[in-house]
């Protein structure tokens, strides 16, 4: 029981941590926020396909790399909110590796137009933001979070550990 413990707070601390490095390699180049953004980093939503420790992961990373890159106190409430919810949804619809792309899009595409608008006062109005930071998320998480899923499959037992420690789903129940 304890190393299970200890087994998914590793994974979550160290889910955060690639998150809060892989944004801040992007906001070296103003791709973190923006009405134009792409945070490779949100490809990571995808890795509760593999493990719940993912969703926590997720959460804290963004929390931090928010406050790291200077974000507005909106975007850092709303925008840590809209990946909170992208992943929880994402480990909701872990049996299916499609499926599992998909809500961290939907949330960001929803959520963050708003905040652009609102916290930032970025011109171009809610459905033109909703289109950008829609198409940066399907890239992210779509694409890149295919990929990644794809790659981790053969190491996934290594990396995460067994279906019935960390929650793992066999490949051979999706689609």
């Amino acid at each position: 029981m304890q190393n299970k413990k200890i087994l998914f707070m590793t994974q979550a601390a160290l889910i955060a941590a690639i998150y809060v490095v892989l944004t801040m390699m992007v906001a070296q180049v103003n791709l973190a926020s923006g009405a134009i953004q792409f945070r490779i980093s949100e490809a990571l939503c995808v890795l509760p396909f593999f493990t719940p420790a993912a969703v926590p992961g997720v959460i804290i990373g963004c929390f931090l790399s928010n406050i790291l890159i200077g974000s507005a106190l909106p975007d850092i409430v709303f925008g840590t909110l809209a990946t909170a919810i992208g992943a929880y949804f994402s480990y909701k619809l872990r049996n299916n590796r499609f499926l599992v792309t998909l809500p961290p899009v939907i949330s960001n595409m929803i959520i963050i137009p708003f905040v652009l608008t609102y916290a930032y006062k970025i011109p171009g109005g809610i459905p033109f933001q909703m289109l950008t930071v829609g198409a940066g998320e399907v890239i992210a998480c779509v694409i890149l979070g295919s990929i990644l899923i794809t790659a981790l499959i053969p190491v996934r037992k290594a990396i995460f550990g067994s279906g019935d420690e960390v929650g793992c789903r066999e490949v051979g129940k999706t689609v």
